[in-house]
């Protein structure tokens, strides 16, 4: 799954809050800011894992910061060991 955010996700700690809120989920993959003021985050799990991450990730109380959340999904690489933020 690869989301897209945008709206005011930067500078407030919106990747730790992601990668807190992805360890309470089995998934693996990244998250990092884009310079062109959007997050990105990639992650790899069971659909029902990655669903259940997605809305952990608004619950967080990350929602009222998000404008737009485009969502792609595709096949998973199996290139991360855990969950971690990209600089």
């Amino acid at each position: 799954m690869r989301i897209l955010y945008s709206g005011s996700v930067q500078g407030v700690g919106f990747r730790y809050t992601v990668r807190t809120v992805a360890n309470g989920f089995e998934v693996t993959g990244m998250v990092r800011n884009l310079a062109d003021g959007c997050v990105e985050l990639v992650a790899e799990g069971s659909k029902d894992e990655l669903d259940a991450f997605r809305q952990g990730i608004k619950e967080s109380g990350l929602e009222h910061f998000i404008g737009k959340e485009d969502v792609s999904w595709g096949e998973a690489s199996n290139g991360f060991r855990g969950f971690e933020i990209v600089r």
